[in-house]
Formats: C-alpha cells, sequence, structure tokens
C-alpha cells in the first residue's frame, strides 16, 4: 500500500467514526472533552458579542453598520481527531486546548477591507484580550488568490466558580472574499479531484478581480462619503 493510498484509507475509517467514538478515541471518558467544547462555545459568545457590541458604537460614529454579518462555528470531532492524527499530536483533552487553535472560530463579514483593519485594531486594544497570532492574507494573499485577516485571540470566559482562559480564531473578510473563499471551496470539495493549471489560474484571477473591485468600492465609498 503505497502513502496516498494508505491516506485514503485513514480517511475513510474517519469519516465512519460516529461522533459518540470520536470523542472516546479523544478521551476514554467524554465529559472532559464535552466540557471543553462548552468552554470554546462560552468563548466564541464572547468574542461575537464584542463584534456585536463594537458594530452597534461605529453605527452611530460612522452612519452604518461596518459588520454585514457574524458567523461562528466549533470545529466538528471528526476535524479535531484527524488534525490531531496529521500532526502527530496527543489524542487527548489536553493535546486539543495545547495545540489546535482554530477549535472555536468567529467570521465576521465586512463591507469594505478598511473595516477589517478599524474592527481587528478595536478589538486588539480591548484589554481582556491577548494576541496569539495574526495573518495577514489581505496584504499577502495565499498564492491561490486566498484574502482574509486571521487572528489567534485569546479571551476569559467567567464560569460559576473560576475563570478560564479561551483561544478563538477570528477571521475578518469583505463580502467578496467570504463569495470567493466559499465558491472556491465548493468547486474543490472533492479531495481526490486534480485541478489543472488553467484551473488554478482562474481561481487565482477570479480573486484578483475581486479585490480589485473591493478597492474599486470603497474609494467610490470615500467619495461620497468624504463631508461625513
Amino acid at each position: 500500500m503505497n502513502k496516498n493510498e494508505a491516506h485514503r484509507l485513514e480517511q475513510l475509517v474517519l469519516s465512519h467514526l460516529s461522533e459518540k467514538n470520536v470523542r472516546n478515541k479523544i478521551s476514554q471518558h467524554s465529559n472532559p472533552y464535552r466540557e471543553l467544547m462548552a468552554y470554546y462555545r462560552c468563548a466564541m459568545m464572547e468574542i461575537e458579542t464584542k463584534f456585536r457590541v463594537l458594530n452597534e458604537e461605529l453605527s452611530i460614529q460612522y452612519d452604518r453598520n461596518p459588520i454585514e454579518s457574524i458567523k461562528t462555528r466549533l470545529k466538528s470531532p471528526e476535524s479535531i481527531l484527524d488534525k490531531l492524527v496529521r500532526k502527530g499530536l496527543p489524542v487527548t483533552v489536553a493535546g486539543i486546548e495545547e495545540n489546535i487553535n482554530d477549535i472555536a472560530g468567529v467570521r465576521v463579514i465586512c463591507a469594505f477591507p478598511s473595516d477589517i483593519y478599524m474592527l481587528a485594531d478595536a478589538l486588539l486594544k480591548q484589554d481582556d484580550v491577548r494576541l496569539i497570532e495574526k495573518k495577514d492574507y489581505i496584504g499577502k494573499p495565499k498564492a491561490n488568490g486566498y484574502r482574509s485577516l486571521h487572528l489567534i485571540v485569546e479571551t476569559p470566559i467567567f464560569l460559576h466558580d473560576s475563570k478560564r482562559m479561551m483561544r478563538v480564531e477570528v477571521q475578518l473578510r469583505t463580502i467578496s472574499m467570504d463569495w470567493w473563499a466559499s465558491t472556491e471551496h465548493k468547486i474543490r470539495y472533492k479531495k481526490d479531484l486534480s485541478f489543472s493549471d488553467s484551473i488554478d489560474s482562474d481561481l487565482a484571477e477570479c480573486a484578483r478581480i475581486a479585490a480589485e473591485l473591493d478597492a474599486r468600492m470603497e474609494a467610490i465609498h470615500r467619495v461620497t462619503h468624504s463631508d461625513d
């Protein structure tokens, strides 16, 4: 069996594991796993609330809402196990919390690129938010054309008898960045499908056009709102 066949077999096995079996694989007892996921959900709510408060405040200042929508997601047990296995990390609850930063995810969709940086700066100025990692795929897009601002932040959640620091991945995108990423993912959803250089080039060109559209729309917005 070659390496590719072994990888496909591993993926096939993982895909047939039920959530309960995956949780048992991560820990002999499911309660610690469920508790950890509950903490991540709380952390997502904390970060989501912070952005909703910023959106409300800034809507008064700018006479518009800088945030179009907010989406949250918790990484599935299958995806967690797959990542632990691929990276050779301990398949334990502690292994999850210590090594995986994107269990909890908050995606913020904005109208203009400048809104992204404004909101990121406002979030990171809050004294209960600590920046762990920042990746600016807007200033320096990925080779395939992907654009987004990624932040790994740490924030406290307050439980009935304690405080716990939790990490959340924040992705900030414009509407066009999010549309491109979502559509590109749907096109590539078959992991074993090979793409030609021309298709890769076309997708990257679509990303470039979307970025140009963002820039032009923001320029128009600045001209039309220069007296605000």
